[in-house]
């Protein structure tokens, strides 16, 4: 499995790097996570951006290649007393948002189909703006052409389809003009073919199932999103919206500040296995609140402890996203 991600070595200073790694998934699940068997591919220092990403990724992916054109890699069986040549073979390509669009030469979540996953999902913009939102139920009043369908519903999941991909990015690929390119890679999400798409026929599992989705960032997200609403704290529009009308914004003031301490009091009755409880929220969320924390906090400790805070309704849709 390869990875790809940015990193900031000192907390305050600029110091981004960029950094890839090989997790060995041969081994068992309870060690090949361990710093010691985890390979580093490549490490890319700052401050500035790095302006061709794939120039970092190429020696990593270009030695597999040439390990795999060679028959494979040579591994000693000592059951069998004898040199073998095994074939490396790369399950997954892993990634956050922005540096997934380097693996999967896809346009990224802002765009009209900006499913990483490549499921086929239109997205939805505002009115003179660019940015689309994967916004499955359509807004009311909203007539924007090109993303105006219908509702979308939660449990349909298109299954990602490489035939359709490869066609796609076919079309991409024999655009003749600048403009054809534009909207064709606005029509299908596709801007350039995968790196991945260089290497050996058999040796990876496949473009764009090789991607997978990152939930990490999805807890993190939607608990930055849920809090922020609940707190009356999401930015909105300042001409057809006002925090004030929110009914669902009641965690405020001694509310907040009550809720708090009752999640961190909730430490104490968590198994040990559960590593990392989520602190007080309303005097460390602002302080480098974890994902772990945020999972017990959102997914776990949640519908209990938003009963009663959260009108009914809201508590309800809530409650659907957890169990979902």
């Amino acid at each position: 499995m390869f990875s790809f991600d940015g990193a900031q070595i000192y907390r305050n200073k600029r110091s981004d790097c960029w950094i890839s790694i090989w997790t060995i998934i041969a081994f068992s699940p309870n060690l090949c996570f361990k710093k010691r068997l985890v390979v580093p591919g490549s490490i890319t220092p700052g401050p500035n951006k790095i302006k061709i990403v794939e120039s970092c990724l190429f020696p990593s992916l270009h030695h597999v290649a040439a390990i795999n054109k060679l028959g494979g890699l040579p591994v000693w069986n000592a059951a069998k007393r004898a040199l073998e040549k095994s074939t490396l073979y790369i399950v997954l390509a892993t990634a956050d948002g922005p540096g997934m669009v380097y693996f999967n030469g896809l346009v990224g979540h802002s765009g009209k189909m900006g499913c990483r996953l490549w499921c086929g999902l239109i997205g939805r913009h505002k009115p003179g703006a660019p940015m689309h939102y994967p916004v499955l139920n359509k807004p009311h009043n909203y007539n924007v052409p090109g993303c105006d369908h219908d509702d979308v519903p939660a449990h349909i999941v298109n299954a990602v389809n490489p035939s359709k991909y490869e066609e796609s990015l076919k079309r991409v690929l024999n655009a003749r003009t600048q403009a054809e390119y534009e909207y064709l890679r606005r029509e299908t999400g596709i801007c350039k073919p995968s790196i991945f798409s260089g290497l050996p026929p058999k040796t990876y599992l496949g473009i764009p199932n090789m991607f997978p989705i990152d939930i990490m960032h999805l807890i993190l997200n939607l608990a930055d999103l849920l809090i922020n609403l609940w707190r009356g704290k999401l930015e909105c529009s300042k001409t057809s919206d006002s925090i004030q009308t929110w009914p669902w914004a009641v965690l405020i003031d001694q509310v907040w500040q009550i809720h708090g301490a009752d999640i961190a009091g909730a430490t104490p009755y968590l198994p040990g296995s559960f590593d990392r409880p989520p602190r007080n929220p309303a005097e460390k969320i602002s302080s480098g609140y974890k994902a772990w924390e945020f999972l017990l906090y959102i997914f776990a400790l949640g519908p209990g402890y938003f009963y009663g805070i959260l009108p009914d309704p809201f508590w309800r849709s809530y409650c659907k996203l957890v169990a979902g």
